[in-house]
C-alpha cells in the first residue's frame, strides 16, 4: 500500500497526570489549561487556581447546560489567540469530556493538546463520590 492510499492513523491525545499538567503549567510560559466543563461545574464545584504560577484558566465549554448540546463556538473560542504549537492541557470533571476537546483541538492543528486525565473531580469510588482530581491535589478556587 502506498503512503497515497495509506489509512490516516488516529489521533492519540497524550493523558497526563495532575503533577505533569501542573509542572508543564508552572515551567512552560506557553502552556494554557482550558477547562471545557459547564458555567454551572465552575460556579457550584469550584475552579483551578493559576495564580500562583501567573496564569488564568480558560473556560469554555463543551457541552452547554442544562440541555448537554455541543458548544459549536468550542473550537473558535478555545483555539482564540493560542499557538497551534503550545501545550494546551484540557480539563473536565473526569477527563472525558477533555478527551473529545483535546481531539478536536489536534484535529484543527493543535500539535500538544493534551487531557488531564483525572480532571476537576476525579473518578467515582464505591460510594459514588468523585476523588483524586484536581480539587483534591492542586490550587483551585470557589466563585
Amino acid at each position: 500500500m502506498s503512503e497515497e492510499t495509506a489509512p490516516e492513523q488516529p489521533v492519540e491525545i497524550p493523558q497526563i497526570d495532575l503533577d505533569m499538567a501542573w509542572a508543564m503549567l508552572s515551567e512552560n510560559p506557553a502552556a494554557t489549561l482550558v477547562d471545557v466543563r459547564t458555567e454551572a461545574e465552575w460556579n457550584f464545584v469550584g475552579m483551578p487556581d493559576l495564580r500562583s504560577v501567573g496564569k488564568q484558566v480558560r473556560f469554555v465549554e463543551w457541552l452547554s447546560f442544562p440541555a448537554g448540546e455541543p458548544n459549536e463556538a468550542f473550537l473558535d473560542r478555545a483555539a482564540d489567540g493560542l499557538d497551534r504549537g503550545a501545550p494546551v492541557l484540557l480539563l473536565c470533571r473526569s477527563g472525558h469530556r477533555s478527551q473529545a476537546a483535546a481531539l478536536l483541538l489536534a484535529d484543527a492543528g493543535f500539535t500538544q493538546a493534551v487531557n488531564v486525565e483525572a480532571g476537576f473531580e476525579g473518578d467515582l469510588d464505591g460510594d459514588s463520590h468523585r476523588h483524586g482530581g484536581w480539587k483534591d491535589h492542586l490550587p483551585w478556587v470557589q466563585r
